[in-house]
């Protein structure tokens, strides 16, 4: 099987809706997956935008995801810890999920959700770690990678 990673509030290439900004409630998107492979001890994701002015953007990293769940809920809450998984400071400053708010008239961004399959439970991470250390710690025990992207415009 192949890691795969979804949303149901939209596919991957598409608009994520406007509640989801930060023209909306701001609150974090809906995500599934399937297919880890087996071993996987933990899954950790990224968000981030490529598109923004000043260089690639972090929007969230949560970690320590438990290997037997298959998704987020919408609105996970923006703190440090929740249920066991740990969430990094992302560009906003801010804990947890930053929504899209891409500058007005910058055209569409993409916001790229990158879900790793790890073969540890640990990162060995601070509570404050940012959004690209997760990411590095993350890459070094993947065993999978799966990607979903939207895109939002202003």
């Amino acid at each position: 099987m192949t890691l795969t990673l979804t949303s149901d509030a939209f596919k991957d290439g598409e608009a994520i809706p406007q509640a989801y900004s930060c023209e909306g409630a701001g609150t974090s998107v809906p995500l599934s997956w399937s297919g880890a492979p087996d071993g996987t001890q933990a899954f950790a994701l990224i968000c981030d935008d490529p598109d923004a002015p000043g260089g690639t953007f972090s929007h969230w990293a949560i970690w320590n995801i438990p290997p037997d769940l298959s998704g987020l809920p919408e609105g996970l809450a923006t703190e440090a810890t929740v249920d066991g998984m740990h969430q990094g400071i992302n560009d906003f400053g801010k804990l947890g999920y930053g929504p899209p708010c891409p500058p007005h008239g910058h055209g569409t961004h993409r916001y790229i959700f990158r879900l790793y399959a790890l073969n540890t439970d640990a990162l060995g991470l601070p509570a404050n770690a940012k959004v690209p250390q997760v990411e590095n710690a993350a890459r070094e025990y993947a065993m999978a990678e799966a990607r979903l992207t939207g895109t939002y415009k202003r």
